[in-house]
């Protein structure tokens, strides 16, 4: 599951809710520098960001070890796919 925000704030909870039944989750925003409190809440609940390489530098180095790039998650999908064939 990917779902894409141009920012997150709260509308992250908007990806749990719409689904519900898929246990690991993905989010795609442009949004720089989220809190470590509101990522630590993510990485909790089992959503992953998908962050533009461009805009890793505006967050910590805990938290980049967390996220993606939309490269990489292209990747995992593509990946998952092989497998699931």
């Amino acid at each position: 599951m990917l779902g894409v925000k141009s920012t997150s704030k709260d509308r992250w909870r908007q990806v749990l809710d719409e689904a519900d039944r898929i246990p690991d989750k993905h989010l795609c925003t442009l949004e720089a520098g989220i809190s470590t409190k509101q990522t630590e809440a993510m990485r909790n609940r089992r959503l992953t960001l998908v962050i533009p390489t461009e805009l890793h530098a505006t967050y910590t180095s805990a938290q980049r070890a967390e996220m993606l790039n939309i490269e990489i998650f292209i990747e995992l999908i593509r990946k998952n796919q092989v497998t699931h064939d």
